[in-house]
């Protein structure tokens, strides 16, 4: 029988329980608590209903939601699509889940729900209008997203989309990077891949015209954003925007912690608890030939 020294056993299971937490972080970096973001996620409800608001439909279109999340605004598509489909497409299986709940007893085959990465995303060109908010900042090669995109629209569709810009949450960002370099919190983010593409409105108009786009439009636009209390705003940074920073951070206490001195440094600001959002608009088609 093979004997294992106490001190070695106990090595082994460190490594065994760190293998394994670090396989659970790589799993949940894309995953969501939907639940909670759907009840939530106003802010960036309220931005897509404006960028919808703006795309001219017939109303028998095929729509890609490139990002649906858990699918308020696709209720949205559909209900300005009465004889028309959506196809909403997420990377979370728990917002996809969700959208699948709340969508399919009502408008069934009209809507389908496919798991997939946009960043090598690999559907046909069989879409008239391919509609975003609030995903492609999560999506690190930019190229590589709007060569996709490109390729599932239909000769002569249009992309309508907005997500994080340049400078967005540059204040939060601040103290969050300030934070995550401080101890006891930087041995949790030696390696860190920084989660957010946050381009400026040049750099998307080339990217586009790259990936071939025509009739490019792009635009930076303020959307500053306030929380009534401490509690609606730490709440909100924790689910929206550090899920993937506090993922990787094991201690339940400290991850309060981070979010606490957060809080508190929003509650000195005038005005308090706003988060300075700057939401990059974007516009294109691809060319009939």
């Amino acid at each position: 029988m093979l004997r294992i020294p106490g001190t070695a056993l106990v090595k082994i299971i460190r490594t065994l329980h760190s293998l394994v937490a670090r396989s659970q972080r790589l799993t949940l970096s894309h995953e969501w608590n939907a639940t909670l973001y759907h009840q939530i996620s106003g802010p960036q409800v309220s931005w897509g209903k404006k960028v919808l608001a703006r795309v001219p439909l017939r109303g028998d279109e095929h729509v890609l939601d490139a990002g649906c999340g858990t699918g308020r605004l696709t209720r949205d598509l559909l209900e300005a699509l009465p004889r028309g489909q959506v196809t909403a497409v997420d990377i979370s299986s728990n917002m996809l889940r969700t959208a699948e709940e709340h969508l399919a007893p009502k408008f069934g085959e009209r809507v389908r729900f496919v798991r997939a990465d946009l960043q090598h995303l690999d559907l046909a060109p069989e879409y008239d209008i391919i509609f975003s908010t609030a995903a492609f900042h999560w999506v690190k090669d930019h190229d590589r997203l709007f060569a996709g995109l490109y390729r599932a629209l239909r000769p002569g569709g249009w992309l309508h989309a907005q997500c994080g810009g340049a400078g967005n949450i540059d204040r939060l960002n601040r103290r969050i990077e300030r934070l995550i370099q401080s101890a006891p919190y930087r041995q949790f983010f030696a390696s860190f891949d920084y989660p957010w593409e946050y381009a400026s409105a040049e750099t998307t108009a080339a990217r586009l015209g790259r990936a071939g786009f025509v009739e490019v439009e792009t635009g930076h636009e303020d959307a500053p954003t306030p929380f009534p209390n401490a509690t609606e705003f730490q709440q909100f940074v924790e689910n929206v925007i550090l899920h993937r920073h506090l993922e990787r951070i094991p201690e339940r206490e400290l991850r309060q912690q981070l979010l606490g001195t957060l809080t508190r440094q929003a509650a000195a600001d005038d005005p308090p608890f706003l988060i300075d959002y700057r939401r990059l608009n974007m516009k294109a088609r691809k060319p009939l030939t």
